[in-house]
């Protein structure tokens, strides 16, 4: 059995980069701020890094950071006479640490703008990022499963941290498709160290096969989706008690409630990468005696329902946590679920490019987002969600790995239109988001379309 990841990968700027953070992680032993980004892989990671940071002796305080907000980095270092570890952000800020009094490691996966190699940076700050050592931060590794690698570095008793990076994994969908690259090493591991646990099943959650039909959303399901009285029709006419609970189904029951869904998806339009994401495995935890999607269900809702340290509490025993995270994942789920509803119902606005709306539900806009592009919308063209701020539009925008492949970067898009209207963006190829002044939205708009236009073919936008 492998004893530590110092050979997953070979390419030297990885064991460099780990060195210099790990070295100074532990020349430094006082108090730590984390920061982290509040959505599932974020909190996932800041998990990760609280319990490295316990188990070192090490007092921690960690604070989340909502969108695309240098004032509010600034701000958090300036308040912070100690080191820093900041996870799941910060590749855009590399200037703004440099000026930092205390240490700094950066755990990020996202694309850092201006340079195509890592920077020049002085020995008090240290960046860690897959995309220097030719790892796919999007689809291969997100700031989940790095954070967990790095606190492996630290100490190989870290591996149980396997629950939270599979946790981040998921709400970061990098294992649409299957885990791939060294997520799909790192999730080997886990399972010959008996730390996760591949079983069958359906990626429905809820008391019975009704309720968890009428909730769902990762798969949303035209017609079904929070609809109760058409799921128990549904079911009933597939010979199955809509109220049974799940996991009382037998494999040829199961088999015939997954292949109705799937005919619904494949009627629905959605692109077969989706539709087989429903046969996907599932991953128990058996140190949480709990499913894998479902730890990040919870962590992704305490994050967006304004709650993330639940998130990381629920993670270090805390039972009551827990219980909140179920009552804010329950808020999350149906927020989700009006939002998939309202689209399916009235629709988006529509550019030569771009797809877009708005959402009232500010915090659950980018999970909207994200998951109307791969159930509702136009697979052609990516969508761009806006929510109301103080003075600003907080903005997102998802794509799918399909029009990556053919030429989109919402990275680069978000991030010079942004910067065209005096905002700020960034993020990945997939998956972008971007804080704008309120006044400018029909300009990035505009900005975004035309950026967007030029890298996907004209045959496949419209």
């Amino acid at each position: 059995m492998p004893s530590g990841p110092e050979h997953f990968v070979t390419q030297p700027a990885y064991s460099t980069e780990f060195t210099r953070a790990r070295a100074l992680l532990l020349a430094h032993p006082g108090r730590w701020r984390v920061i982290y980004h509040y959505d599932g892989d974020g909190i996932a990671s800041a998990t990760s890094a609280v319990r490295m940071l316990l188990r070192l002796g090490y007092p921690v305080q960690s604070t989340p950071l909502i969108g695309v907000e240098r004032a509010r980095m600034d701000a958090l270092l300036d308040a912070t006479r100690g080191p820093v570890l900041v996870v799941d952000t910060g590749a855009s800020w590399l200037d703004r640490f440099v000026r930092h009094a205390s240490p700094v490691i950066i755990l990020d996966h996202h694309k850092y703008p201006g340079v195509p190699d890592p920077p020049a940076l002085p020995d008090h700050v240290a960046l860690v990022n897959p995309l220097d050592w030719g790892v796919d931060g999007m689809s291969e590794l997100c700031a989940a499963t790095l954070t967990w690698l790095f606190s492996v570095f630290i100490d190989p008793t870290n591996w149980d941290n396997a629950p939270w990076g599979l946790s981040g994994a998921i709400s970061d969908r990098q294992h649409v498709g299957g885990f791939k690259g060294l997520n799909a090493k790192l999730v080997e591991e886990a399972r010959v160290r008996g730390l996760v646990e591949p079983f069958p099943g359906l990626p429905l959650f809820g008391a019975s096969l009704s309720e968890a039909l009428a909730r769902s959303i990762d798969p949303f399901l035209r017609g079904l989706s929070g609809r109760p009285v058409e799921c128990d029709r549904f079911l009933t006419a597939l010979g199955v008690d809509p109220r049974r609970p799940i996991d009382s189904l037998d494999g040829t029951e199961r088999a015939r409630v997954g292949s109705a869904i799937l005919a619904r998806l494949v009627q629905q339009g959605t692109r077969p990468e989706f539709v087989e994401a429903f046969h996907a495995p599932r991953y128990r935890l058996p140190s949480l005696s709990i499913d894998a999607e479902e730890l990040a269900n919870l962590q992704n809702a305490t994050g967006r329902e304004g709650t993330p340290s639940e998130g990381i509490a629920l993670a270090l025993g805390d039972a009551r946590a827990f219980a909140r995270a179920r009552a804010a994942e329950e808020a999350w789920r149906t927020g989700v679920l009006t939002g998939l509803r309202r689209i399916e119902e009235a629709g988006v606005n529509s550019l030569s490019a771009l797809q877009w709306f708005e959402s009232p539900e500010g915090p659950l806009a980018g999970t909207q987002a994200g998951l109307a592009m791969n159930y509702l919308l136009d697979p052609a063209r990516p969508v761009v969600v806006f929510s109301p701020g103080e003075e600003v539009w907080k903005v997102s925008g998802r794509g799918t790995l399909w029009l990556v492949g053919r030429g989109l970067d919402l990275a680069t898009a978000f991030r010079e239109a942004a910067d065209a209207v005096g905002g700020e963006g960034g993020g990945h190829r997939v998956a972008s988001g971007a804080t704008i002044p309120q006044s400018a939205r029909d300009r990035f708009l505009d900005e975004t379309n035309r950026r967007v236009l030029a890298q996907i073919p004209s045959s496949e936008a419209r």
